[in-house]
């Protein structure tokens, strides 16, 4: 049977004082915590298997639950993600519901999360975000983001920003958002990285596509959590690397 592999990681990194990061593989979500190994899951191909980061908006309050509540509302929609609007209309639903969460609750009060994912599908991959977290695609031909950055270019001199855009949730009244999601043909062998940027921005691309060039699951995951803790471990890092099986 024709199975999709998903190993993820969850780590506050070395600077924060705990994890506002959230992620979900199917029915199973990771929110605000620390996973002292890589976990792997195994899910037939067929149904709709929804995996995703959420990283909370820094600097302002209640990030975590900002991306907890996001990627549960996935885990509980993720059968139903058969199709590009469908996961548009998900996501509508998910910046409803943060700011709904926070009104009148001056605890939660313009708290946010980036999000960005996959659907695998039965033939077909949907890819979305909200934000600057980030989704790759290792193949034959080569590594490369697929997602779509809601961010500024960094400033001169810099490979990074940390301003976003778009976000789920995260100003003081509300705003809708144009999610970006796009299709993408499947086939067996396929890889996608989703995460989140306390993995990309110590970490540049190259570094991060020779890791998954080299290894792969379990042994992918704790190699590119280590290049992040060796560059320093500056924010919160969530990932997790899904396979299709050959």
């Amino acid at each position: 049977m024709p199975y999709t592999a998903v190993t993820s990681l969850s780590h506050p990194g070395l600077m924060r004082e705990h994890n506002e990061d959230s992620l979900v593989a199917g029915p199973w979500t990771l929110c605000g915590t620390v996973t002292e190994n890589p976990q792997t899951l195994v899910f037939p191909l067929g149904t709709p298997l929804v995996v995703a980061v959420a990283d909370g908006l820094g600097g302002q309050p209640a990030g975590e639950v900002a991306s907890s509540l996001v990627v549960r509302q996935l885990a509980a929609l993720g059968a139903s993600l058969d199709g590009e609007e469908a996961v548009r209309a998900a996501l509508a639903l998910c910046n409803r519901a943060v700011y709904t969460a926070a009104d009148g609750d001056p605890d939660l009060f313009t708290m946010g999360t980036t999000i960005a994912g996959v659907v695998v599908l039965a033939s077909s991959v949907l890819v979305f975000n909200v934000g600057d977290s980030k989704v790759f695609e290792a193949s034959p031909q080569g590594f490369r983001q697929v997602s779509v950055d809601d961010s500024p270019l960094p400033p001169p001199g810099r490979r990074t920003t940390s301003a976003v855009t778009q976000t789920l949730g995260g100003s003081s009244a509300f705003s809708t958002v144009t999610p970006h999601v796009t299709t993408r043909a499947l086939s067996a062998g396929d890889r996608y990285l989703v995460c989140t940027d306390g993995l990309t921005d110590p970490c540049p691309d190259e570094e991060i596509a020779g890791v998954l060039g080299e290894h792969d699951g379990a042994r992918a995951a704790f190699e590119l959590w280590k290049g992040a803790i060796e560059a320093g471990g500056p924010d919160n890092i969530t990932f997790a690397t899904v396979r299709v099986s050959a």
